[in-house]
């Protein structure tokens, strides 16, 4: 059946088509960014001109200074991301960086040794020109205020004497003009940095990774081993595995539950262990929130809602549950006689991996391909004030002469050519392609373990009339003939993946508004497309089963599958589903004991491994990341048995009713899957629906029931 079906030819052909011009064009915007981007603009900090502190013929200058740190309280920074006041990088040394003392030009001129120190923060060397002439062209800062690098800028080093702030030990300075309280530069120093504490914490993070990358990848082995091990028992024990399963997963639960009380109970006498979350709010270091009461009855609370949900449907579903393992033991049967399938999600996370890289590199590339603007500032009211202007002519122009005290700064980065005017669209491209891709190849892994075991199913003599390669040959068929469907049932999710994105930034956007009417039609969007997502996963699944078996095109096979489906919603629903609620516990407890692992560890709350664990800045994020891994694991590896229990359910419903057991029909499947899902369909039906079954089973087995 597979291969008479499939020699009718290509399906989709159009889409096919479609999908390789919209490749083409990706690797288009791919070139494209890299010509024109640069990621060094989101690393290294820029002068008034432009230029990258530490790169280039500023290789030996990585540190940015501010003139004037006060004029960084002006509103205007929150929107152009700049400080209306010159900045220049310069020369760090043993002997020379941040300045580490409080002067001002007039009492450095005055001393020789001061003034040689002072002039190494000048734009340029004055020279011997005047005080006034230094100060009008802002060749050198008005003062100088002792600061602390702080990702290679310099701020002013804050500091407390009781409620009073100073800096340099100081509570005033002298700005060049006037005294002032040393608070004053609090507003400007919180505005400087309102974009730099986010790149803050992603350094610290990034720096986490360094520093612990390999026992991440040690834990996330772990969890391919534990799932290995799982997979193989389910071959061979798959009647105890799925028992052992479901207890050990209520007693990770319950283990979860009572560390979280232990560690309730010993934080009742701890000071400042009472306070709420939300006045502690957010704080970028998790482990903060493990030292408050509130946050482990959170988890206390959690998880016993979890045990509870899980312990009232195993009862419910315990009756379902014996008859799915008998499936499962079939399934492992099939996936027994495809061993090589158990490592085809590796083949499908390389993929994955590849698609995930291209994007967010074309991405970075994308969004840093823009090129300097530079916008006259004033500290005066000037009728050029944030117009765009050229510095290299600037001192020569109109603006400079109708603005004598103007400068032409470095603003933001930007662009008026035609890429530039369309990179908002490249943007988007590249998103829409992440997804149509990314979900190529999921289809793509789907459709090639449906072939796989269908051929397993559909074979009348087991396993002699299976081919020698089955798992290489339905991944043949469906790049040789499927290409076409599997990019036409992509196309369709990804339109709704990217409507959710949409939907989500507009979210983002009205998070201020006041119209309730606009939020909860937005809400009821955002539900209403989760759910035509997830009902559009469900239809293409069994459509590519359909594809692997019968080839033909998307449409039809959707078609088939729904109906055959909706013929057969009862088994759907009590067997089906229940199989795919095993897998998910057994997912769970993969993701609970290399988690649970992985808190001790990097924690350091155990003393066996305080002294192997690396020192970190946020010990979540390692930990999250073993969590998502080890899930993206175990879901790869149990995705094969899904599949094949998929594949089997589908071809049953379509044997049943294609054939009737006779000699001149007989059925494929094997007398245990049948004994299985007719003894199912006996014990779910209703009288009157087990009366059609009645009719769609043959004489002597309605008989043997």
């Amino acid at each position: 059946i597979l291969t008479t079906n499939h020699a009718l030819g290509c399906t989709d052909i159009i889409c096919c088509i479609f999908f390789i011009v919209a490749i083409v064009g990706y690797v288009a915007v791919g070139i494209l960014a890299w010509t024109h981007g640069d990621p060094r603009k989101v690393i290294y900090p820029t002068d008034s001109l432009g230029q990258y502190c530490g790169q280039g013929k500023l290789e030996k200058k990585p540190l940015l200074f501010y003139f004037n740190m006060m004029k960084c309280a002006s509103p205007m920074v929150l929107l152009e991301f700049q400080c209306p006041t010159p900045q220049v990088c310069f020369l760090s040394t043993c002997f020379q960086k941040c300045p580490d003392r409080t002067l001002t030009l007039v009492t450095a001129i005055a001393k020789p040794e001061d003034w040689k120190y002072y002039k190494s923060y000048c734009r340029e060397d004055p020279g011997n020109k005047p005080m006034t002439e230094i100060l009008q062209k802002k060749l050198c800062p008005a003062y100088l205020i002792s600061s602390k690098p702080f990702l290679q800028r310099c701020f002013p080093s804050l500091g407390k004497k009781g409620e009073v702030i100073t800096v340099g030990d100081q509570d005033k300075f002298n700005d060049g003009e006037k005294i002032r309280d040393a608070k004053d530069l609090v507003a400007g120093m919180k505005n400087a940095t309102v974009v730099m504490e986010g790149r803050q914490v992603a350094m610290k993070i990034f720096e986490d990774y360094t520093k612990s990358w390999y026992w991440i990848l040690i834990c996330l082995l772990i969890a391919v081993v534990l799932s290995l091990i799982f997979i193989v028992l389910l071959r061979y024990l798959a009647g105890i595995m799925v028992w052992v399963m479901i207890l050990m997963v209520i007693a990770v639960v319950a283990c979860g539950i009572a560390y979280s009380s232990i560690k309730y109970v010993n934080l009742k006498d701890t000071a400042g262990s009472n306070i709420t979350l939300q006045q502690l709010g957010f704080q970028p270091d998790f482990s903060v929130y493990l030292h408050i009461r509130q946050t482990w009855l959170a988890f206390i609370i959690i998880l016993a809602i979890l045990e509870v949900i899980i312990i009232i449907i195993l009862i419910f579903l315990r009756n379902r549950i014996r008859i799915a393992v008998e499936l499962m033991k079939e399934a492992s049967r099939a996936v027994g006689y495809v061993m090589s399938s158990l490592f085809y999600p590796i083949f499908t996370f390389f993929l994955l991996t590849i698609v995930i890289a291209y994007w967010g590199i074309t991405a970075v590339f994308l969004s840093t391909s823009s090129e300097p603007v530079y916008k006259v500032f004033n500290e005066t009211d000037c009728p050029h004030g944030r117009q765009t202007c050229e510095p290299e002519n600037f001192t020569i122009s109109a603006m400079k002469t109708d603005c004598p005290r103007s400068e032409c700064l470095f603003a933001f980065y930007g662009g008026e050519t035609p890429y530039h005017k369309y990179l908002i669209f490249f943007q988007f491209y590249n998103v829409f392609l992440f997804f149509w891709c990314a979900n190529f190849v999921t289809a793509l892994g789907q459709m090639t373990l449906a072939g796989a075991f269908a051929s397993y199913y559909w074979a009348p003599n087991k396993p002699n009339d299976m081919p020698a390669y089955p798992l290489c040959a339905s991944l043949g068929r469906s790049l040789r003939y499927h290409t076409g469907s599997l990019a036409f049932g992509s196309l369709i999710l990804a339109i709704v993946q990217i409507i959710r994105v949409l939907l989500e930034y507009i979210d983002h956007k009205l998070k201020g508004a006041e119209n309730k009417f606009a939020k909860f039609l937005l809400c009821c969007l955002k539900c209403c497309f989760w759910c035509l997502e997830k009902f559009i996963k469900f239809i293409n699944r069994n459509a590519y089963i359909m594809v692997a078996i019968y080839g033909k095109n998307f449409c039809r096979s959707a078609r088939d599958a729904f109906f055959l489906l909706m013929r057969n919603v009862i088994r759907v629903v009590v067997l089906d589903k229940v199989t795919d609620f095993i897998l998910f516990l057994g997912k769970l407890l993969i993701v609970g004991l290399v988690g649970i692992f992985a808190f001790f560890f990097f924690s350091g709350q155990t003393d066996a491994f305080k002294d192997a664990a690396p020192s970190l800045h946020y010990y979540w994020v390692p930990i999250l990341t073993v969590l998502v891994g080890s899930y993206l694991i175990a879901h790869g590896f149990f995705s094969v048995y899904a599949m094949c229990v998929d594949t089997l359910f589908l071809c049953f419903c379509e044997d049943l009713e294609r054939n009737d057991g006779s000699a001149a029909r007989p059925y494929h499947m094997t007398t245990e899957l049948r004994y299985i899902l007719m003894k199912d369909a006996d014990a779910a039906q209703t009288p009157t629906s087990r009366d059609e079954t009645m009719q769609l089973t043959p004489p002597d087995k309605t008989m043997e029931n």
